[in-house]
């Protein structure tokens, strides 16, 4: 009986990482890119690098609350194929296919119309507003195409299909990279070559994002088109609501939550923003290298997330638990090991975005204190992804605004506004924060065993 449980697991965990594998590949090479960006836009200096730090937690709030809605239909789609009924899933391809054009126009109207008062929401630097306006401008024009990526995207990943997102995420991060190169800096010698350059600066660095995003979303939506198993095609695109309604009742409580921590993002970030441009860079950057290391977190998330979905669309509820403790000692194994690498190397990972010792020394402080806390709010990653699959978006919310409020923005307010406190206390909240949401999960999973 033992044998079978513990092949049981190793077919388990083997599930899981064919599933997490990919999208792990992804998140990989796109924080690669992004570090690039960072440096490569560090390289013009600590103002350039805050004008494009400011709007970071507003990209999280836009893209989060999209991405929310994704859960919904992961959930549904997963259930509907758990459950052996292709022909559901594909009607809810359909009426995402709808979603798509509906938020995308939407988010279009609404980013671009705020983009001249958010350097100023955010407590920029006068000094740096109007090259943050620039950049996030530019970079919110193909929101059609970008929400095409994170809802089509999802819904392949529903359906067990991890590698088509990662293939187009390695496209969108090639064309980036190859873009910045001409479109940042001005035209160079390099040795013998002269390499062209259009000189835009932080202009640049978002022009070729944009152009990425747009490439990305175009091949996203034609893989999605020709999936066999999840097609629309036929489909109906007219509003359904037996399919919207069970995928908004997942999503919406979900959406709520992503748009209230996403605002306890930015109103962390204002916060910092407001202690001056050495903390706005330290913080943009270790946030910058952090994510690296959060990848494993993410990438068993959306992998547990689309198992749970099946398991509960096929009623097995012993697999379901099993899934969960196979997927809790992966978890915790790798981001043990991610933060251990974090705190030893904390220091040259900042300074490959940064030649400013101040700027190194205080990042490099508030990365070793938050690597310590890794496996901590990896379990929290995944139990939250559990629950997603499982169309529980209820407690997820509850608890991640209560931590969000109650621990992370009350506390850096009384440290920093209050006693006057830096950098370094704000993330010692985020840590916290991090711990109490950690304890709420797995309380909840816990004791759902033992009943």
């Amino acid at each position: 009986m033992r044998r079978r449980e513990q092949r049981t697991d190793q077919t388990m965990t083997a599930d899981i990482l064919s599933l997490a594998g990919p999208t792990m590949l992804e998140q990989l090479l796109q924080t690669a890119v992004q570090y690039l960006d960072t440096a490569m836009v560090g390289a013009l200096g600590t103002a350039a690098t805050a004008a494009v730090g400011v709007t970071t937690t507003v990209n999280w709030l836009v893209s989060g609350t999209i991405s929310a809605l994704g859960v919904g239909f992961l959930s549904y789609v997963a259930k509907a194929l758990g459950a052996g009924e292709k022909d559901r899933a594909r009607r809810a391809s359909a009426q995402a296919v709808f979603m798509v054009l509906l938020v995308g126009c939407l988010a279009t109207a609404l980013t671009l119309s705020l983009a001249g008062f958010i350097p100023g929401w955010m407590q920029a630097d006068p000094a740096i507003r109007d090259r943050a306006e620039r950049y996030f401008f530019i970079l919110y024009t193909p929101m059609l195409p970008r929400t095409a990526t994170i809802l089509f995207g999802t819904l392949l990943r529903a359906a067990g299909d991890t590698k088509t997102p990662m293939r187009v995420g390695i496209l969108v991060n090639a064309v980036n990279v190859v873009l910045n190169f001409f479109f940042i800096y001005p035209t160079r010698r390099v040795g013998e070559i002269v390499l062209p350059g259009a000189g835009l600066g932080v202009e640049g660095a978002a022009l070729a994002s944009a152009i990425a995003f747009t490439v990305g979303g175009l091949c996203i939506t034609v893989a999605f088109l020709r999936h066999p198993i999840i097609s629309p095609r036929g489909q109906s695109l007219r509003p359904a609501r037996e399919v919207l309604a069970p995928c908004l009742r997942v999503a919406v409580p979900n959406m709520f939550q992503r748009f209230g921590t996403s605002l306890g993002y930015v109103a962390f970030a204002a916060m910092i923003n407001s202690l001056g441009e050495v903390s706005t860079a330290a913080h943009t950057i270790a946030n910058t290298v952090e994510s690296a290391f959060y990848i494993p977190g993410y990438g068993m998330q959306m992998a547990t997330a689309t198992l749970a979905g099946n398991c509960v669309g096929a009623g097995d509820r012993d697999r379901l638990r099993r899934m969960t403790r196979a997927a809790l000692r992966l978890e915790v194994a790798m981001m043990a090991v991610t933060g251990g690498l974090l705190f030893l190397f904390a220091p040259q990972m900042m300074g490959i975005f940064s030649r400013e010792g101040e700027v190194i020394a205080l990042g490099a402080t508030v990365l070793r204190m938050v690597a310590l806390s890794e496996p901590v709010f990896g379990v929290a990653i995944v139990l939250e992804g559990i629950l997603q699959g499982e169309g529980r978006t209820g407690l997820p919310f509850l608890f991640n605004i209560l931590c969000m409020w109650g621990v992370r923005i009350l506390g850096t307010l009384i440290c920093v506004k209050g006693l006057g406190l830096g950098l370094v206390s704000a993330w010692a909240c985020m840590i916290c924060h991090n711990i109490v949401l950690c304890g709420l999960f797995l309380w909840t999973k816990l004791r759902e065993h033992k009943a």
